[in-house]
């Protein structure tokens, strides 16, 4: 017997109104009609998260940076038990979450990435099997909370619930966020923007970090939860809590990818799938919503990397082609980047040095003013194509481009090239 068969008429009622919604959204090119099938379905039933959760081993995926990565990673991991049901389009807040179950009404087991801000409600309503935490950082800050209250509010809703947390140790917001938790896995994914996680989260004291990746408070004797999953980012391996060590070999590029997918792991083994088992299925994904994407333009490879913070900005330099590869930055400030751009001031752009360097997008004299600032050449221009353009008119032979945009700067360039996977 199906999970819709199970629901009340009125909340039957109010997800076939909300799947019609999304059906007529994608069919008028609206958009992909995550968003707008759930907020139809709310105005019905609006206890239907609740109702559609219930009968589902659900995991909630949250974190400043690589939810969307890794709900489809573990996504990807979790299809030998059968059918998913997942918000692949990144629709992260309770709308998109409704849309996801209600489409897939068979399916016994969610992955949902969850938009930090709604994780505490998101938890309460859907009861989840498995919370997964990786990063806290600031990000939009002109719309979510102060990243300390953050955890805060992710530490009391964990208190309250029987869900088992797979969290990163490495970070010690994520990490007091999880110890409120009554089960916890513990792995450690690594932590290289460290800029908002000097001071203690219980106490306010400062803490120490040596040797890195441990941390530990002197004040109050807050310290690194002891791990039982670890990435080795320099061999490229995975080693499990049976001190067993497994090659990654992803597709996906980059230290952040690694720690994406032994968190990934630790997930899949929660629910019985055996890291030999998960890896292949990780090892097929090659991009996801358009990052990491290559496409060819004049015979140019361009590959698009979104950076949407401090810390993404971070990940993505250490992923960029050689300094022979010119770089296009591109910066928007619309309500899903947050208006606020002072966060660019927090980005090291010196890495850049040395690099032809483009920007683009609706801030780029704010980005420009960055860079000139960091002593870092730079050339404005509109589009991506007009630059290839220019590219090839002075260096024939020129093959590669990368671009790092934060969301609706990123979504824009995917557009135009035809919404790219």
């Amino acid at each position: 017997m199906g999970i819709m068969s199970e629901l009340p008429l009125r909340a039957q009622l109010a997800a076939a109104l909300g799947k019609g919604a999304a059906s007529l959204s994608r069919a008028t090119g609206r958009g992909d009609g995550s968003v707008i099938g759930g907020r139809v379905a709310l105005k019905v039933e609006p206890d239907l998260l609740a109702k559609l959760a219930r009968g589902r081993r659900i995991a909630l995926v949250s974190a400043t940076n690589g939810k969307t990565t890794t709900t489809r990673l573990i996504t990807s991991a979790l299809r030998e038990l059968g059918g998913i049901a997942t918000n692949e389009h990144g629709a992260n807040m309770p709308t998109g979450h409704i849309t996801a179950l209600a489409k897939s009404p068979d399916a016994r087991i969610g992955v949902l990435e969850t938009d930090e801000k709604y994780l505490p409600q998101v938890l309460r309503e859907t009861k989840p099997a498995v919370v997964v935490l990786m990063n806290l950082s600031r990000d939009q800050m002109d719309r979510a909370s102060e990243i300390n209250l953050l955890a805060k509010k992710w530490r009391d809703a964990l208190a309250k619930s029987e869900t088992h947390v797979i969290a990163n140790a490495d970070d010690p917001l994520v990490a007091w966020a999880g110890l409120g938790a009554r089960y916890a896995t513990w792995v450690s994914a690594g932590q290289r923007w460290k800029e908002d996680s000097w001071c203690c989260p219980e106490c306010g004291g400062h803490l120490k970090r040596d040797p890195d990746p441990h941390w530990e408070c002197p004040e109050c004797g807050l310290r690194r939860p002891d791990t039982t999953w670890s990435v080795d980012n320099d061999n490229d391996t995975v080693t499990d809590p049976n001190a067993q060590e497994l090659k990654l070999q992803l597709n996906l590029p980059g230290d952040a990818n690694r720690a994406n997918a032994v968190i990934a792991l630790a997930t899949a083994a929660a629910y019985g799938i055996h890291p030999k088992q998960a890896l292949p299925r990780l090892r097929e994904i090659e991009s996801v919503a358009g990052r990491y994407t290559s496409v060819v333009t004049n015979g140019v490879e361009v590959r698009l990397l979104l950076s949407k913070n401090p810390a993404g900005w971070l990940e993505s330099f250490a992923v960029l082609d050689p300094p022979r590869v010119p770089v296009i930055l591109s910066v928007n400030a619309q309500i899903p980047d947050g208006k606020d751009t002072s966060w660019l001031w927090d980005v090291d752009y010196t890495v850049l040095k040395g690099r032809r360097v483009f920007v683009m997008g609706e801030r780029r004299t704010d980005l420009a003013l960055r860079l000139e600032t960091d002593g870092v050449p730079f050339e404005i221009a509109d589009r991506v194509d007009q630059i290839i353009a220019t590219l090839k008119s002075e260096q024939p032979d020129i093959t590669k481009v990368d671009v790092i945009a934060n969301y609706t700067a990123f979504q824009q360039i995917r557009t135009a090239y035809g919404r790219v996977q």
